[in-house]
Formats: structure tokens, sequence, C-alpha cells
């Protein structure tokens, strides 16, 4: 599986542990950026790299994503046509996303969340499936309509 990967100052030390994590597990990791610290960017640019590139890849490929509160960068994900983005802080709502919402990009606090618990909430995200629920399916295409008719 890729996983993307992007963070603006204020999540760039939790992206790149969560980064050496994803490695060591093997995962396939893309970095959007920021790829250094720069202390004046901006979480819009690297909410859109990371979701369009989620957007593409299709479900071949899941998002992660860092910023300050989280919330910020999950605006910005969120405006991508196709892209469930969720911000988590614990294990239970990271299930929970991915079970019932079939959420394609996590977004995560830089902080707020340690790396322990970071990472432990992306595995978490990453070894749940959706469940195919029939209620969770039909809502899940009615966000579509949304996306599609505004």
């Amino acid at each position: 599986m890729k996983i993307y990967l992007g963070a603006d100052h204020a999540g760039f030390k939790l992206k790149e542990r969560v980064k050496k994590y994803l490695k060591r597990l093997k995962y396939q990791v893309i970095d959007k950026g920021n790829t250094r610290m720069v202390m004046s960017d901006d979480y819009p640019d690297y909410g859109y790299k990371v979701a369009k590139a989620v957007q593409k890849a299709k479900s071949d490929a899941k998002g992660i994503l860092f910023c300050g509160s989280a919330e910020g960068i999950c605006i910005a994900a969120n405006k991508v046509k196709g892209i469930r983005a969720v911000a988590v802080w614990n294990q239970k709502n990271a299930k929970l996303s991915r079970q019932h919402n079939n959420a394609n990009v996590l977004c995560l606090s830089g902080w707020d969340l340690k790396p322990e618990k970071a990472e432990k909430i992306v595995t978490v995200w990453l070894e749940t499936d959706f469940s195919f629920a029939p209620r969770h399916v039909r809502r899940i295409k009615k966000i579509a309509g949304i996306e599609k008719y505004g």
C-alpha cells in the first residue's frame, strides 16, 4: 500500500517520526512535503498535494497529513473530490473512521499528539478495513452526491 504524507511546519516533526515508523513496517511511503522545516509554509499546500495523490491512486493508497491542530489541513484535503479526510485523536475514532466512513486521509495534530500515540493511531487506521455495511455504503454514496451536485 502507498502512503502519501504531508505536513506544514507545525506537523513536520511528527510527520518525520511517523515516516520512519511506516518505513519500518514496510509501507511504501511517498513524502509530498514539506521535506524540510520552513516556518512560513502553509498547510493547504500539503493537504492538497496529498489529497490529489490519493485521488489519482484511487483505492491503492491512503494519505496521512499533519499540521498544528489537524483541522486546517483536514479542511483543505476535503476540498478534493473523493477525499474523506478525518482529524483523529484516539484509536477508537481511527477505527471507526475506517469502518464507517472509509476515510482515505488521516489528519493528525503536531501540537497535541505524542509520537507514540500517533503511531498507535496510524497502525489502527491502516489495519482497519471498511465494513461495507449497507448503511455505511449508503451514507458514503450520499457524500459523493453532495460532491457532485454541491
